[in-house]
Formats: C-alpha cells, structure tokens, sequence
C-alpha cells in the first residue's frame, strides 16, 4: 500500500520518547514534517504534539531499519501527551487488533508485540506461521469482510487501536466504520484507499494535479483496447482497473501477448469485477519501488521505501505475483 492516512484523534495515551510513537515501534526518531525540511519545527496529531530538529548527518550512517531517513537528515524528537506523565512514562497499555494474514501483518504483529505499551496483540484471520510465532493470538473464524464483526470483537476484547493492513477491507471502509464507532484506526479511509482500489482513479488524479505517470488509456470493450495496443506497439502494460491481489498485471512483449490479456480480463473474466475495466498503459524501464508516509491532509512523515520481489522467475522474468517477499533499498 503506498497511499497511508492515520487516524489518531480519539487515541488513548499513547507513550512518547526518543524513539517515537512506542506503542507500535514502527515509527522511529525520523519524523520529518512536509513542511520543514531544516532547522526546528512543530506539528500535532491529534492530541499529541511533537517538536522536531532536523540536523545533517554525514557520516553515512545506516539507515534506521524502520524509518526513512529522508535526504539523510537526523531528527530529534520530543512529544508530550495531554499530561498523561512526561513522555509518556505512565501511558496505559493497548491491546491491538490487526487485519490480515500475510507476511506484511506477520511483520506488524512482530514490531507491536514488542512495544512496552502494548497489552496484547490479536491477528485476524492470521496464519500458522504467527500463530507458531507467538507474536499474535489468531482469530480465524472473525469476519474481516464485516465491519459490525470487527467492531464488534473490538468491544468485547478492549481493543485500543486497529491496524488494517490488506487493500480490500480499506476499499471496502472498514477504517470509516471503526472510526465511526470510535475506535481508534490505522488505515486510509475508503476514499484515500480508492487510489489503490482502482487504477484508473489514480490515474486520474495524476491527471488532474499534474503528476507525472505513464500515458495511459482506460477501456471496458476488448476490440477498442485491442486497437489500442496495435496503434501502440509492444512492449505494453495491461493493467485490471480493480483490485486483483497484485496478480491483475501483465507486461506484455509482443502484441500477441497483449491481446491475450485484454481477452483474459475482458472476455473471459480472469479477475471478475475488478477486470470489467482495464488501463492499457506505456511501458516504461527500470527500477520500481515503493515510497512509504503517514499523511494527514497537513503533514507527511516519510518512512521506508521498498521493493517487491514481484516476477515469478528468476532474474525477472515470467508473470506478475502478488509478491514474494520485498527487500529496503538501503544506502549509505
């Protein structure tokens, strides 16, 4: 997911200190606000209120492993919650719930489990290998799909923070509901998640503000996208508008190829809805990787940037996958 909003205005108590927001450990001592890059600035969340003082750092240190040192900047942070002890010192702890079943909430539950504000950590549907871990207690028969489920198991179990982590509860607006209810969210609302949910959305707001992206077109009828192709010549991408678990990808080498794919998608209906529209898009060479940050609507705190292990053979080739594994592009 690149797109991320948190929520944290009914929050309760979380603990600060020089390593950041310690209920969760996944956030370090590099908050970097959009707005100031150098020199001291302030910023709130909710009702937390941070001060931080931006100093170059030159001696190609490594990066924290999990916060992004932007322009290799080392931020000092201080914060202070709403008098609930200095620096957090008596913050009660959190149980957490969160949604999913991959490695990438494997991860999360691994980093939460180990913050000394964190009570308890649930993991729904979870797998065998957190559940083995330790890192979790699964609950596989809870209904992600159903906001009133979730909602629901929150209340009975005292759940202080809900982290979402696959794309379609968040499309879906699992985040709205859970906020509506007033528990507190970490998740993009479902119209931030929409920007992952469909292609073509995103493609349009890349449109309309000005961001540079691939020249694309968007059809539903396979002999205009047919033509298309033709018109534009191969190598060519074709995407699933909807979501289609990182697998509704093809980059096409020949025109043939292409075609085939407009005909899974469109005709034969390899991904159902989410393949009911397509964007056929230029091919472009070289590196891909993911830019990760919390965003607000006023500040943005950048985090780590990734890439995905996503072809299935080696040396990249084959088809798209969903993604095996992902590494940090590191640098000193």
């Amino acid at each position: 997911m690149a797109f991320t909003t948190i929520n944290l205005s009914s929050y309760p108590k979380l603990a600060i200190n020089n390593n950041g927001f310690s209920a969760s450990q996944l956030f370090r001592s590099s908050f970097l606000p959009s707005k100031s890059f150098l020199g001291p600035s302030s910023f709130s969340v909710g009702p937390l209120s941070f001060t931080v003082d931006h100093r170059p750092q030159f001696n190609g240190s490594r990066w924290s492993s999990t916060a992004f040192r932007c322009f290799s900047l080392k931020s000092e942070l201080s914060g202070s919650v709403d008098g609930h002890g200095s620096n957090g010192s008596s913050a009660e702890r959190v149980v957490v719930l969160v949604i999913g079943g991959g490695g990438r909430e494997h991860a999360l539950c691994y980093a939460l489990q180990r913050s000394p504000t964190c009570d308890a950590v649930f993991c729904a549907p979870g797998n065998s290998g957190i559940s083995a871990s330790g890192n979790a207690t699964c609950i596989p028969d809870l209904d992600i799909t159903s906001s009133s489920a979730v909602i629901s198991f929150c209340r009975k179990w005292g759940v202080g923070l809900v982290v979402v982590g696959p794309e379609a509860p968040l499309v879906s607006g699992l985040a709205n509901d859970l906020v509506m209810a007033g528990i507190p969210t970490f998740g993009p609302s479902a119209e931030a998640a929409a920007l992952e949910g469909s292609k073509n959305f995103m493609k349009t707001i890349c449109d309309k503000y000005g961001i540079p992206t691939a020249k694309y077109q968007t059809f539903s009828d396979a002999s205009a996208a047919k033509q298309y192709i033709k018109e534009q010549g191969a190598p060519i991408v074709i995407k699933a508008d909807g979501l289609a678990a990182g697998k509704g990808v093809t980059v096409a080498m020949t025109l043939e190829e292409a075609c085939e794919a407009v005909d899974s998608m469109l005709v034969e209906g390899a991904f159902g809805s989410a393949g009911c529209r397509i964007v056929v898009e230029e091919f472009l060479e070289g590196e891909e990787a993911s830019f990760f940050a919390l965003v607000d609507g006023e500040n943005a705190i950048p985090l780590e940037s990734a890439q995905d292990h996503k072809r299935v053979g080696d040396g990249d080739t084959g088809p798209n996958t969903g993604g095996m594994g992902a590494y940090h592009l590191h640098q000193s």
